[in-house]
C-alpha cells in the first residue's frame, strides 16, 4: 500500500521546519478528585517527529491526548501548539488551534447514520469551510490510501472493526492536521484485524512529515515508527530516548519491569 504525500499535510509547510517544536506541555497537572493523573509534567514534541508514550494503564498517557484534544482541561500548567497557547486561552483561540489537531480514538466514533464518505467529508465542510466537491475528492483519495474505496457508500454497521478504524484514520487526515494523536487505535480490534490498521499507520509515518503522538501497547509498532519513546509512570516521564535505547537498553528499573511483562 503506497501513500500519496499530497493527501497529507505538506512536507515542511511554510513557516515551520521539521525539528521545530510543535507541541509543548509545561508543568501540567491534572487531577480527578484526589487522584493526580499528571504530575507537574513537562515534555515537547518536534514537528515531523513520531513520539510514542508507553507505560502501565493509568499512568496518564491517554489523559495527555485528551488535553490536547480539549476534551479535558489541565488543573495547572500551560499547553502550546505551533507556538500558540492552547491552555489557558480564550475559547475562540482554543477552537482555532484545535483545527490543527486530529485524533484517532480507541473506539471508532463514526456517525452511524452517515455513509463512509460523509463521515470523512462532514468536518472538512462544516469546520474548515471546504467545498463539498473538494471534500468528496479528498475523501475518495484517502479511502484509496486506507484500502476502502469499494466501501464509500456503506454505513459503519456494514464494516468490520478494522475497516471502521481505517475510516476513522481517513477522517482524521481529511482535516490536514499538523499533529495526529493515536490513542490505542488497535485495542478494540480482533487480533486478526490489528496488522492491517498498523500497516496503514506505518505507511503514513514513513511517507510523510506528519507529526504523531501515539499511545500504544503494540511495542513492535512503537519500535518501527518512533523517533522517541517516553516511558510514563504515575503521571511522570521516568525515561525517554530513541526506541533502540528504550527497548534494548532501558536504564530505569520500572521501564525494564514494564517491558519484560509485555514483550
Amino acid at each position: 500500500m503506497s501513500t500519496d504525500a499530497n493527501l497529507m499535510p505538506e512536507k515542511n509547510p511554510a513557516g515551520r521546519s521539521t525539528g521545530t517544536e510543535l507541541v509543548r506541555l509545561e508543568r501540567v497537572t491534572k487531577r480527578f478528585g484526589d487522584h493526580t493523573v499528571l504530575d507537574n509534567l513537562d515534555f515537547s514534541v518536534d514537528a515531523g517527529k513520531h513520539v510514542t508514550l508507553i507505560g502501565p494503564s493509568g499512568s496518564g498517557k491517554t489523559t495527555i491526548l485528551r488535553l490536547l484534544m480539549t476534551l479535558l482541561k489541565p488543573d495547572e500548567g500551560r499547553i502550546t501548539v505551533d507556538g500558540e497557547q492552547l491552555f489557558p486561552a480564550p475559547e475562540k483561540q482554543v477552537r482555532e488551534i484545535r483545527k490543527k489537531i486530529g485524533m484517532v480514538f480507541q473506539q471508532f466514533n463514526l456517525f452511524p447514520n452517515m455513509t463512509v464518505l460523509r463521515n470523512i467529508t462532514e468536518a472538512p465542510v462544516t469546520v474548515l469551510g471546504m467545498s463539498k466537491d473538494e471534500a468528496d475528492e479528498r475523501a475518495r483519495e484517502l479511502l484509496e490510501l486506507v484500502g476502502l474505496t469499494e466501501h464509500v457508500d456503506k454505513h459503519p454497521s456494514q464494516l468490520s472493526g478494522g475497516q471502521q478504524q481505517r475510516v476513522a484514520i481517513a477522517r482524521a487526515l481529511a482535516m490536514r492536521p499538523q499533529v495526529l494523536l493515536l490513542d490505542e487505535v488497535t485495542s478494540a480490534l480482533d487480533p486478526e484485524l490489528v496488522a492491517g490498521v498498523l500497516d496503514v499507520l506505518r505507511d503514513i509515518a514513513r511517507s510523510t512529515d506528519i507529526t504523531m503522538l501515539c499511545v500504544t501497547h503494540e511495542m513492535n509498532f512503537a519500535r518501527d515508527i518512533s523517533d522517541q519513546v517516553l516511558m510514563f509512570d504515575s503521571g511522570r516521564v521516568i525515561e525517554a530516548g530513541p526506541p533502540e535505547k528504550i527497548f534494548s537498553e532501558p536504564e530505569h528499573d520500572r521501564t525494564r519491569e514494564f517491558l519484560s511483562a509485555i514483550l
